[in-house]
């Protein structure tokens, strides 16, 4: 068996960032930008009004002076002329300002009378004008990677970057064994379960950027597992659910063996998730991960997720470890890495009293993994401890 870190590092010998590819602006929020971009404008692209008002020389402003109006400057549409002595504009926000204007005074400052205006309150020192290229000039970049939010997407319209070099969607193709499994909606028998784990796998694996593809149930037959391998050609990913472990029902190392895949390794010194194991089958990776709904789970946290986040070229594909104060007490560890459901909360963190690797209904209430080292002794209440937010 190897540690968790050793696991991790030959999978991401597995996996390489996939190449990118141009997507509109629209569907760019969430993807990976994987090549930097760069603004073809300053923005604003002209000195600008931050205010309703009037435009005019700033070395006239003061209490009680009056201007000539001369035209009118808008959004969208600029005063064509140029502010000369005693001459104003009445400018509305984000409009340019006028050649020969370097001051705009609030309307609530100012008293107008057809065509004139008078300052009526004292103006203040603030131009109220926002100078070209404030916000940001041609060239100035958005580098990669980095997942791109929707303030990002704002950014990168007023950019005018209508295309988006993003990294390609990971396919994982995922395959559940068992004669014992049916598909959520069936009738199963009275021998048989409701396949779950795919379902839950899809689902974190989707929200870290992967596409992925559930495929039919391979039954426990060499036959039905080279029909699901044959399935999931194409994929960048191929993760199988039960079926790693060494009984008799357990064909998934032989059948993928017998197909060429090179294992990387097979059994992990943790807890839970011991039988899991990985290689590469052709061009693509595959995990072989244990049936148990929770051990499939938390690999899927730990193992999984690291090896997406790597394809999509992510700089942090690891989730760091933090770090929190026992609410309980909890007894020693044995020689394996254990990853325990637990629940943090103002209080601290506790692990859930039930750890056996069958129970979602225990992880759909946790909210943390909490990491316990091989040999870990008793821990006290209010002692610090290691835990994974899920």
């Amino acid at each position: 068996m190897i540690t968790v870190e050793d696991a991790r590092a030959l999978l991401f010998d597995l996996v390489s960032p996939l190449q990118a590819e141009a997507v509109p602006l629209a569907d760019a929020a969430g993807r990976v930008l994987a090549q930097d971009v760069s603004a073809t404008r300053d923005q604003p692209p002209f000195a600008a009004s931050s205010m309703d008002g009037y435009a005019l020389k700033s070395t006239e402003v003061e209490q009680h002076a009056m201007f000539k109006v001369i035209g009118e400057s808008a959004a969208g549409r600029r005063f064509k002329g140029s502010v000369g002595a005693g001459q104003a504009v009445r400018i509305f926000t984000g409009a340019p300002v006028p050649q020969g204007a370097d001051f705009v005074v609030i309307q609530e400052d100012t008293e107008r009378r057809e065509d004139l205006i008078t300052i009526t309150d004292a103006p203040g020192q603030k131009t109220n004008i926002r100078p070209a290229g404030i916000d940001f000039t041609a060239g100035t970049k958005i580098t990669a990677p980095r997942v791109l939010r929707p303030e990002d997407v704002a950014l990168m319209a007023a950019m005018n970057i209508a295309s988006v070099p993003v990294a390609r969607k990971p396919v994982v193709a995922l395959i559940s064994t068992g004669d014992e499994l049916v598909m959520p909606g069936e009738t199963p028998g009275p021998d048989q379960i409701i396949a779950s784990n795919t379902f839950g796998l899809k689902a974190l694996l989707e929200n870290a950027g992967a596409r992925v593809r559930i495929l039919p149930i391979a039954r426990d037959t060499a036959a039905s597992l080279e029909t699901a391998f044959e399935l999931a050609e194409g994929a960048d990913l191929v993760v199988t659910i039960g079926g790693a472990s060494v009984g008799e029902y357990d064909l998934v190392a032989d059948v993928s063996q017998q197909l060429g895949m090179e294992r990387s390794f097979y059994k992990i010194r943790m807890r839970p998730g011991k039988p899991l194991m990985a290689g590469r089958l052709g061009d693509t990776a595959m995990v072989g991960l244990p049936g148990n709904p929770v051990s499939a789970m938390v690999c899927g946290y730990l193992f999984l997720l690291p090896m997406v986040r790597r394809m999509l070229g992510v700089e942090q594909v690891l989730t760091p470890l933090q770090r929190a104060q026992l609410a309980e007490p909890i007894g020693k560890n044995g020689p394996r890495e254990h990853y325990m459901r637990a629940v943090l909360d103002d209080t601290g963190i506790r692990a859930c009293t039930d750890q056996d690797s069958s129970l979602l209904s225990v992880l759909a209430q946790a909210n943390a993994l909490l990491m316990r080292e091989p040999h870990d002794p008793a821990r006290l209440a209010g002692d610090e401890v290691l835990y994974l937010p899920i």
